[in-house]
């Protein structure tokens, strides 16, 4: 390849750069792992190539011309743009892309507000959400990771629990003003609103021992929807705990019967691939929302308890 006939050489130009911004041959030359004289040979080079002197000899040291101030300054710039770009590219190559198949009413609740701190923690993946109500084929390689809500029974896949479902009873506040819920029968009076998961209502009256038969329902086929209508105050939703913290705590949303039901194994799952490794990016993820979720559930438990007092 033939060197071109504007540019210097590439040493040349890192030499001078060294020795301007360390006004220094020696230390330039121990900076670059050669030897002093090396430095010398490479800037005399380029003060030829250029026609001008670069530095002033002053004895035993040496000081810019104001060509060499100019020149370090434009050098200084170009070497710090050549930086960036291979940081750029290195980053870029090291990146990992982690596709997420996961419910809307999850990634809207309670995932995207705390999505900064994991893309603050780590850089270097990528993640692409895929909110669907569709199972994504793992196996096929359609997500890496699904975020499931059931009771963990997806055959050949890896199935982790992140957090165990508690519901309970919630309501906008304006339709709680105009039709009060301070006891369990109470519930019997309002429109129940339910998903396509009619267990969560069924487990909810078992705990009370409340027959549900009688009451009012608007079926609806995504819990994204069941929780509008209840901030609407279309009705009253079964709370899933850890998607109506946010709602609970803005006043949004209340849960006047603050007793918590559950169903056995009923929660989030993290569903990975049931064979490989799998990508340690997932690993990362899985982890992340574990914290989070720990963290959302140790501020819910203090700010109840400061409630309570």
């Amino acid at each position: 390849m033939r060197s071109s006939p504007v540019l210097p050489p590439l040493h040349a130009l890192r030499a001078f750069e060294a020795v301007g911004r360390l006004l220094s041959f020696r230390r330039a030359g121990e900076e670059l792992l050669i030897t002093q004289s090396a430095v010398s040979h490479h800037v005399r080079t380029l003060e030829e190539a250029l026609g001008t002197m670069l530095f002033e000899r002053k004895g035993r040291s040496i000081a810019l011309t104001a060509a060499g101030a100019r020149y370090l300054d434009s050098i200084s710039q170009a070497f710090a743009l050549v930086a960036d770009g291979t940081r750029e590219i290195r980053s870029y190559a090291t990146r990992q892309v982690l596709t997420v198949s996961l419910l809307p009413s999850f990634a809207a609740n309670w995932l995207v507000s705390r999505l900064a701190g994991f893309l603050a923690a780590y850089p270097q993946i990528e993640l692409v959400l895929d909110p669907t109500l569709n199972q994504a084929n793992l196996a096929a390689g359609e997500a890496d990771i699904a975020i499931r809500y059931g009771v963990g029974e997806w055959p050949g896949l890896r199935c982790e629990l992140l957090a165990a479902e508690r519901l309970l009873p919630v309501l906008s506040p304006e339709l709680a003003a105009r039709q009060p819920l301070a006891k369990p029968d109470d519930i019997l009076s309002h429109t129940l609103l339910t998903s396509h998961r009619p267990t969560e209502w069924e487990a909810w009256s078992r705990h009370t021992a409340l027959d549900l038969t009688s009451a009012s329902r608007l079926q609806l086929t995504d819990y994204n929807v069941v929780l509008q209508a209840a901030l609407n105050g279309q009705g009253v939703a079964i709370g899933r705990s850890l998607l109506v913290a946010d709602h609970l705590r803005r006043g949004a949303l209340l849960a006047p019967l603050s007793d918590f039901a559950t169903a056995p194994g009923l929660g989030y799952w993290a569903v990975l691939p049931g064979s490989g490794a799998g990508k340690p990016a997932a690993a990362m993820f899985v982890n992340w929302l574990r914290h989070e979720i720990a963290e959302a559930g140790s501020a819910g438990m203090a700010r109840q308890n400061e409630t309570g007092r």
